[in-house]
């Protein structure tokens, strides 16, 4: 890394959060979604999820959505629901002590795509398995799609968190899992990590040794 590292911005979905595409694109299927490659994936998605993780479309306009695209109009709220968040497994043993011994030496953020939808899992999720309200006090500030009206990679988001919190690109870190989120971090100067399986969170600090 070309200079040292003050902040670090953390990615959720298979950095912290572990999630499975393949399993939420075979519960789409099952649900009647054709092609779901094309509608749903990693490295694209049908527009009415961005609309979603933008907070532009409320969770009932998205499951209407999915209804007409199923072609099913009987698809119930639960069985959409049950569906789209099967996508989240859960957080690896670690990763949350890990996170706050992180917070000690650097000034660490969240900043995650996500919806209504997974948000309310992942909330209840916390608060069932860890007692925990959400994750902020894991991170010195959150950002979470839906409630920010932007989305990865676009530029205004990494620029509103460098901007809001005082942050020089050139001595902050992001650590995501996709592609194009690193390639826009990049752009602005931010020094990166794409997280791939079967590496971890655990693993990539213990080998760079950034708590000393």
């Amino acid at each position: 890394m070309s200079t040292a590292i003050k902040n670090i911005i953390f990615d959720y979905g298979n950095v912290i959060f572990a999630i499975d595409f393949k399993r939420v694109q075979q519960a789409l299927k099952d649900i009647g979604i054709n092609d779901v490659d094309a509608f749903y994936g990693h490295l694209q998605q049908d527009p009415i999820f961005d609309l979603l993780e933008r907070g532009q479309i409320t969770a009932a306009e998205f499951r209407a959505r999915i209804r007409e695209r199923a072609g099913n109009p009987d698809l119930t709220d639960e069985q959409i629901d049950k569906a789209w968040n099967s996508i989240l497994i859960g957080i690896a043993e670690g990763n949350h002590d890990l996170l706050l011994r992180v917070k000690e030496h650097y000034r660490t953020f969240l900043l995650s795509n996500i919806n209504e939808i997974h948000y309310n899992y992942i909330m209840d999720y916390l608060k069932r398995e860890f007692d925990f309200e959400g994750n902020d006090h894991l991170f010195e500030k959150v950002y979470y799609s839906h409630f920010t009206g932007l989305r990865k990679p676009e530029h205004a988001l990494f620029k509103r968190v460098l901007e809001e919190n005082g942050l020089e690109a050139s001595e902050t870190l992001f650590i995501d899992d996709s592609p194009q989120h690193i390639a826009s971090a990049q752009q602005l100067g931010i020094q990166t990590f794409l997280m791939t399986a079967p590496d971890t969170l655990q693993k990539y600090f213990e080998r760079n040794g950034l708590l000393g």
